[in-house]
């Protein structure tokens, strides 16, 4: 299915619906969807959990494609805090994914930054850098998302 930025656009009015898609798209293993989330800017950059920078759109394309040979990625964002000005927005989260072994069922939890710019097809991400998270990464009991100022 070829990019179709004009399709997402209306799609894309504000960072949360970026990342609504972005998730969506992970939990799903849709890479043109993964990928209409961002912006092919050069300089957008995706750090994978234990990995390294990866930049430029097909680069990062290439990474989603090999992660998603695997099948989908099982994850929540959650605890999700937001910075956003005229034209960029920061969101800081933690991403909570299922996995399933030997020794049965349980959560990991990665630390991540997400970062929006707006563009004249709308929101789209410019920096994806997910941190494995410790024994307590998770949030608290009862937080809830905010918007910060």
């Amino acid at each position: 299915m070829p990019h179709d930025k004009a399709r997402t656009a209306a799609l894309l009015a504000s960072p949360d619906d970026v990342e609504a898609q972005f998730y969506e798209a992970l939990q799903n293993a849709d890479l043109d969807k993964l990928m209409a989330a961002w912006s092919d800017d050069d300089e957008i950059a995706c750090v994978h959990p234990g990995g390294p920078r990866v930049t430029g759109y097909a680069a990062i394309r290439a990474s989603f494609e090999a992660i998603f040979a695997n099948g989908a990625v099982p994850l929540q964002p959650q605890g999700v805090r937001r910075l956003q000005s005229l034209g960029c927005a920061v969101h800081h989260l933690v991403e909570q994914v299922r996995i399933v072994d030997a020794q049965g069922s349980r959560s990991a939890w990665v630390l991540a930054t997400n970062v929006y710019v707006k563009t004249a097809q709308g929101w789209r991400m410019v920096a994806h850098h997910a941190s494995p998270g410790s024994e307590g990464a998770e949030p608290a009991p009862g937080e809830t998302p905010s918007t910060l100022h």
